[in-house]
């Protein structure tokens, strides 16, 4: 069997770590080429020393000399900054890149990879909804085989079972009629407006279901986490907004469904464990083992399923879609607006309901969104879209 070669951005976070866990139970299929790493350095230097990659990457050029000094001797070379991690990307010895990196700085890094021809893992929904329409474009033109790592897209992506080609859009024949996006309806589900005012970081940190990174779990707790997921269906399948729809189910057990024009529902289910999707990105078409529990259905009994919650208590959901109808840029301002509004959240700088009063704030401001014509005028969109959101943020 060939070994399969590995760069992991965003090795220091819950889907890295979940990578790594991968990984690590099947050396005899995967090797680490590189790794890179937002800011924690000695946990970076732990992993580097364990799994010897050639190439180390710290995005804080602060941190850098504090990794070399860490593997002095190793012979792995460290690199840093936003370069750094471009050139761990696209390390030559690598054949597949896991995009786990938060947020917009997972963007260039990506498409670096994309256009060195190499395989993607995507991890990262910001790709798709800062540049989706550009992203989509240069997969295909570099013919890349490109698999969701969330679990709702990865769901999908079994469900139509088209992976094997390398290509994750929907083909015409499958006849789909819906995608149903699951969502577990995060620690606040039935929570009224009123009420959410009086959230605090310590509460929406707090996610009944999964363990995940601070970010997406406070995306979660408002349901952005969400709205961001439909934009990210609609390019990764090329479906409607229209026809991406999202159910709540508590358990997080089935992780998404997708209804076809004969009545079938299809569905993907398993516990709640990143290592079962990553594990599919990684072997697929096969699969293999994974220490993930085998999900019981007897024991569980049920499952339960609820309409989306009301737009007056959770306003993200429906300003995901109102982003996507507008198109161009508004994805991407949306998303700019969410990255501050959950930062000063966390720092105690706003509170929990001014998350969706920023984002909004920023749609209406920027009302006229520009075409999404190239990269640059993207991410101009986004840096102009975080002055205002820091500006707004300093204002209340």
């Amino acid at each position: 069997m060939a070994v399969k070669s590995i760069a992991l951005l965003g090795s220091t976070g819950s889907i890295g770590l979940s990578t790594l866990d991968v990984i690590r139970q099947h050396p005899e299929r995967y090797r680490l080429s590189a790794l890179a790493a937002g800011h924690n350095a000695e946990r970076l230097i732990r992993q580097a020393q364990e799994f010897q990659p050639e190439i180390v990457a710290i995005y804080r050029q602060e941190l850098a000399s504090v990794v070399q000094s860490g593997l002095a001797g190793s012979g792995i070379r460290v690199v840093a900054g936003e370069e750094g991690v471009v050139e761990a990307a696209t390390c030559a010895s690598a054949q597949t890149v896991v995009s786990a990196i938060v947020g917009a700085a997972g963007l260039l890094p990506t498409l670096a990879a994309i256009q060195a021809g190499k395989e993607i893992a995507l991890a990262n929904k910001e790709c798709l909804v800062m540049a989706g329409q550009l992203f989509m474009q240069e997969v295909a033109r570099h013919g890349t085989r490109l698999i969701p790592v969330d679990s709702e897209h990865n769901a999908i992506f079994q469900v139509l079972n088209n992976g094997a080609a390398g290509c994750s859009q929907v083909p015409a024949s499958h006849k789909v009629e819906q995608l149903l996006l699951t969502a577990s309806g995060g620690p606040f589900r039935g929570w009224r407006r009123d009420a959410l005012q009086k959230v605090t970081p310590e509460m929406a940190l707090a996610h009944p279901s999964w363990r995940m990174g601070r970010k997406i779990t406070i995306d979660s707790a408002t349901m952005m986490n969400k709205g961001l997921e439909v934009i990210e269906a609609h390019y990764l399948f090329a479906m409607p907004a229209e026809r991406i729809h999202v159910v709540i189910h508590p358990q997080s057990i089935v992780h998404s469904m997708v209804r076809y024009q004969d009545g079938s529902l299809l569905a993907q289910m398993g516990v709640p464990d990143m290592r079962t999707p990553i594990a599919v990105a990684l072997a697929w078409p096969e699969r293999i083992a994974t220490s993930v529990a085998a999900l019981d259905l007897p024991h569980i009994g049920a499952l339960h399923f609820y309409a989306a919650p009301d737009a007056e208590d959770f306003p993200c959901l429906s300003l995901a879609y109102r982003a996507l109808h507008l198109g161009g840029s508004a994805p991407a301002i949306l998303n700019a607006a969410n990255e501050v509004a959950v930062e000063s959240f966390l720092a105690g700088r706003i509170g929990f309901a001014a998350i969706a009063q920023l984002s909004e704030t920023l749609l209406e401001r920027l009302s006229a969104p520009v075409a999404a014509a190239s990269l640059e005028e993207l991410l101009h969109q986004d840096l102009e879209a975080r002055r205002l959101a820091g500006e707004w943020v300093a204002a209340q």
